[in-house]
């Protein structure tokens, strides 16, 4: 009685084998670091020039331009900030009555940012610090600024442009 082995199924090819595992860990970066913040890509990249003039404060009147209504002035503490999760935004009032706008996205891993204190944003990912007068990095390891973003001060409302 002879026994006779079953055909031996053919092991994958090493491209199908590098293929998945790319796939697999593309997967894993996208999810690992807040992509919940999408929506600040489109408007990020125009606003370069709000921060550089004050960062839409008070002295544009481009009132009834159907911008989002964001806040109060007095909801943004002198000093610190706001973040405004589902528009993808943060405001600062560095000093009294000066108001800035930057992307709430961190530069370093795309990350959101979690908090605003002692005059810097935080990003809780990995520890980078941002400025609230300008946006630019305090702390690493982030190595560019946050995106200004343009806001519209009018009377005591903040609307995101």
């Amino acid at each position: 009685m002879t026994s006779e082995l079953p055909h031996p199924v053919p092991a994958p090819a090493r491209r199908t084998v590098v293929a998945a595992v790319g796939a697999a860990g593309l997967a894993v970066a996208l999810t690992a670091c807040g992509s919940g913040d999408d929506s600040s890509d489109s408007s990020s990249s125009t606003q370069a020039d709000a921060n550089a003039s004050g960062g839409g404060s008070s002295s544009s009147s481009d009132s009834g331009s159907g911008g989002t209504a964001l806040a109060k002035t007095s909801d943004i503490p002198e000093g610190g900030g706001t973040i405004f999760k589902d528009q993808g935004v943060v405001v600062t009032q560095p000093t009294a009555g000066t108001y800035k706008a930057f992307s709430s996205k961190c530069t370093h891993a795309g990350c959101a940012v979690g908090s605003v204190a002692n005059g810097v944003i935080l990003c809780p990912c990995h520890n980078s610090e941002f400025s609230v007068e300008d946006g630019s990095v305090k702390k690493g390891p982030a190595t560019q600024a946050l995106p200004a973003q343009q806001i519209t001060v009018s009377g005591d409302s903040i609307t995101l442009a």
